[in-house]
């Protein structure tokens, strides 16, 4: 056989799978890909792979349909432990802030219509009314990401000046953001004070007096800890020295928080509340961390400050969309009628008890008639509360190949990630969320060890 025994695409094009395939993705792209699979037969055959036959064709065709249509970004089953896993996407959102964000995706929405007055209006006052009530600031905007909503901060109040900061606070967190990177594309000047393990008011001090500079930041430490010989000032210490000089203090939380998370067993994290009332003139957190909601930026704070921020250029290139506004009102608004606990998925996974794991774990063990149901501990993960964890209890599976089973998980529909310890694969409940778990079981019956 020679290349002259190729099918042509039009010989392929009458056959009835290539007429599935564009059933199901169109003319056009199904000619692409029989056209690649036609190409790809030819250079097999250079090097004396034979000639593909016209069914190993259209296969191959499929496949390449296959892999053009299917979506990169697909849900996954975390049953890591790990609560705000930025790898798996943070914070799942409640069942209101879906249905939120539906409502308004799914057809036209007043973004950008004052109803009342019939004439433009502005997308900033969809989630304001909500923060400044829960906050008790004086204004708020939203932006796409607390990263954006830094450099917005440092863009409009400290260009080409300098910026007060201690050295143990310059961070990085996930993906190389680091807060010099952020000050340098501002246009802001890093004057940095202190040494990395301690930090006085007086350092503070004696750079407002040398540097003049346009703000103090402090950049809360999210992510790490520094124990040992350390100290710092803390934020009322840093809120009078500032407006002693009519500096602003802007406090970048990372992680803002509306409940108290000591609660729960947890270390206390600085509350959004304690921030502002510490003195703090401008506030900025993500969405999508512990509040619960979806990825944005907020910033909150003195209203002049606020009103400044609106008005800079970036603020219209950073700005937080139709779907965010509406998954973040969503959101808020568990937390203004108070069931933020009940209703909120990151809060109802703090807030399990290890009983009722326990039981969720045994009950999986129990259908799947293997497994050791083991204490462990979960992780709160996304920057958030540093080294501290959560009893919990997780279901314990021994397979031969621990490394082969995780990908096995991973390629499962949908994917299951998991953890390995101990050569044991762990599937911790807190992270799986109730309505996940039969799918879960049948994939683990379905992959056996």
């Amino acid at each position: 056989m020679s290349l002259r025994d190729l099918p042509s695409v039009d010989e392929l094009l009458q056959t009835a799978d290539a007429g599935a395939y564009i059933a199901a993705c169109g003319r056009p792209l199904t000619v692409s890909a029989l056209r690649l699979a036609l190409e790809h037969a030819r250079q097999q055959y250079q090097l004396d792979q034979g000639i593909r036959t016209p069914a190993q064709l259209i296969a191959h065709a499929g496949n390449l349909l296959t892999e053009w249509t299917s979506p990169s970004l697909i849900p996954v089953i975390n049953a890591t432990g790990v609560i705000l896993h930025t790898n798996l996407g943070r914070a799942p959102l409640s069942r209101s802030a879906i249905q939120a964000i539906q409502a308004v995706s799914q057809g036209y929405s007043n973004l950008e219509f004052d109803l009342g007055r019939g004439k433009r209006g502005s997308r900033l006052i969809h989630a304001e009314a909500l923060l400044t009530r829960l906050t008790g600031a004086e204004a708020a905007l939203v932006v796409n990401n607390n990263a954006s909503a830094l450099l917005l901060v440092l863009s409009t109040l400290a260009r080409r000046r300098a910026v007060v900061i201690g050295r143990t606070q310059l961070i990085e967190i996930g993906g190389g953001f680091r807060i010099p990177d952020v000050m340098k594309q501002s246009g802001a000047r890093l004057l940095e004070v202190g040494t990395t393990n301690r930090v006085h008011l007086s350092d503070y001090a004696t750079a407002i007096a040398e540097g003049s500079p346009a703000l103090i930041l402090r950049a809360h430490q999210s992510n790490f800890r520094i124990i040992g010989f350390t100290t710092e000032p803390g934020l009322p210490e840093l809120a009078s020295l500032a407006h002693q000089h009519n500096l602003p203090l802007v406090d970048d939380l990372g992680s803002g928080v509306l409940l108290d998370t000591a609660r729960y067993g947890l270390g206390h994290e600085p509350t959004i509340m304690e921030s502002l009332a510490a003195g703090a003139d401008v506030v900025c957190f993500s969405g999508d961390k512990l509040l619960g909601g979806p990825q944005a930026g907020i910033i909150l704070g003195r209203a002049e400050l606020i009103a400044r921020l609106k008005k800079h250029p970036l603020a219209r290139a950073i700005r937080a969309d139709k779907l965010c506004l509406a998954g973040l009102t969503a959101t808020l608004l568990h937390y203004l009628k108070d069931e933020a606990e009940q209703e909120i998925p990151i809060w109802r996974m703090i807030a399990a008890s290890p009983e009722a794991l326990r039981q969720r774990a045994g009950a999986w063990a129990a259908f799947l008639g293997r497994g050791e149901v083991l204490p462990a501990q979960s992780t709160i993960g996304g920057g958030s509360l540093p080294e501290e964890t959560l009893p919990t209890f997780v279901l314990a599976l021994q397979a031969p190949s621990p490394d082969r089973y995780l990908t096995r998980l991973r390629q499962a529909s949908p994917p299951v990630i998991a953890r390995l310890e101990a050569d044991r694969v762990l599937f911790d409940p807190r992270t799986v969320l109730p309505e996940q778990d039969p799918i879960l079981l049948q994939q683990l019956s379905a992959i056996g060890i």
